[in-house]
């Protein structure tokens, strides 16, 4: 379909909030009425075992493999949007 600019950004706009709204997610899998019924068959379809609730926590480290060389991967540090807009504002390309 080929569309003139103006009905295109006519089109466009209808799906943007105004500021201040928040988009609702009333359907999807985890919508109200069945999350609780959902996510319980997702986790017996997952064999999934809950941690029992205790004080100390586990230190369980997730290991994910380089998809390219197979080697371990690393979760890199947490930057707070300071530190993150500092260090990308080397890869600006324009």
């Amino acid at each position: 379909m080929t569309l003139a600019a103006a009905e295109f950004l006519r089109r466009f706009l209808q799906h943007v909030l105004p500021r201040g709204f928040v988009r609702v997610r009333q359907f999807g899998y985890l919508a109200s009425p069945c999350r609780t019924t959902r996510l319980a068959l997702a986790r017996k379809l997952l064999d999934f075992i809950p941690s029992p609730e205790s004080g100390a926590t586990s230190m369980l480290v997730a290991v994910w493999n380089c998809p390219r060389c197979g080697g371990p991967m690393e979760i890199g540090p947490h930057l707070t949007a300071l530190e993150l807009s500092w260090r990308c504002h080397f890869f600006d390309t324009s």
